[in-house]
């Protein structure tokens, strides 16, 4: 069962490739470096077993593929 705080939590991470396209490479840049990041600590959040919404990871994940894709057919 959904709960209402944790489908906005999620719907608040999605990001459309549509929206990627119009970004510069250094802002798409600075974007990869910070979904990294927060990739980083969810993983280390599921090592410690206090990661509450496992969908985070997966779109952590996708999100940063989104972006990598962007700079891609940027260079």
């Amino acid at each position: 069962m959904w709960h209402s705080h944790a489908i906005c939590r999620f719907a608040l991470h999605f990001m459309k490739y549509a929206d990627l396209k119009n970004k510069d490479i250094k802002e798409l840049q600075k974007m990869a470096e910070d979904l990294k990041i927060k990739l980083g600590k969810l993983r280390f959040e599921l090592a410690n077993k206090t990661l509450k919404n496992f969908g985070e990871l997966k779109q952590a994940k996708k999100d940063i593929a989104r972006v990598l894709t962007a700079l891609r057919k940027l260079t």
